[in-house]
């Protein structure tokens, strides 16, 4: 767990800060790779990798902590459209050409609020990372954010992360754990409740990213370190 982090959110926000998207389709873990020949000892390796990863954030990070609500929670998920970051060199759409990629494997959350008393949230994140052939360093900068909409008709606010990332020598994947232990969402009175929200979490991508992802391609995070080239996957 990288580290801990207290966030406020304010309804008073500007509404202005991201146009709500038609339809906010929440992100359900990695699908399977895509393309490629050789395939099948590349798939143990996942599969032993995700088994790790999971164990890891089973066993390695606390639990969140059981919180007592007298509501529905809001619903918290990933904007599919930025689920993914792959950064390609002279936008050439190949294994070969990536530079770095990322992926949002997991959220967890819980809430809490009484009466009128605002919502709090605990938010767990877990990222995975990849180093691709083009990369010139062993660390790299990424952004994420975090929304609050009012169930899919607009932003209320959103707050943006760095989030550094160094790769081990030798390490072409790393995997991080981000907790936001303290997002809060104020309520106007007592029949506001969770299920009035939504919180939203992506990376910052570019339009050519949004556009790559929502495509269904994929690639491994190791993409272009012996992996196959990329092919349209199922979300």
């Amino acid at each position: 767990m990288r580290r801990i982090r207290p966030l406020l959110f304010t309804a008073c926000m500007a509404l202005s800060l991201m146009p709500a998207h038609p339809s906010f389709a929440q992100y359900g873990g990695r699908g399977g790779p895509g393309g490629g020949g050789g395939a099948d000892q590349q798939q143990q390796d996942d599969d032993s990798a995700r088994r790790k990863r999971d164990q890891e954030w089973g066993a390695g990070n606390a639990p969140l902590p059981q919180l007592r609500n007298g509501g529905p929670c809001p619903y918290v998920k990933v904007l599919y459209d930025a689920a993914r970051y792959v950064d390609f060199k002279d936008n050439a759409e190949a294994s070969s050409a990536v530079v770095n990629s990322g992926e949002i494997q997991k959220v967890a959350s819980e809430c809490a609020y009484r009466g009128a008393d605002p919502i709090k949230l605990n938010i767990k994140i877990l990222f995975e990372f990849g180093r691709g052939p083009q990369a010139t360093s062993n660390r790299k900068v990424y952004q994420y954010w975090v929304a609050v909409t009012d169930r899919n008709r607009a932003v209320l606010a959103k707050e943006f992360f760095d989030l550094p990332v160094t790769f081990p020598s030798g390490a072409d994947r790393v995997t991080e754990t981000e907790s936001l232990p303290s997002v809060v969402i104020p309520r106007h009175d007592t029949k506001v409740s969770g299920a009035n929200f939504e919180v939203l979490i992506g990376f910052v991508v570019t339009p050519r990213m949004a556009t790559f992802n929502r495509d269904g391609k994929r690639f491994r995070p190791n993409a272009g370190q012996g992996a196959a080239e990329a092919a349209p996957g199922t979300p």
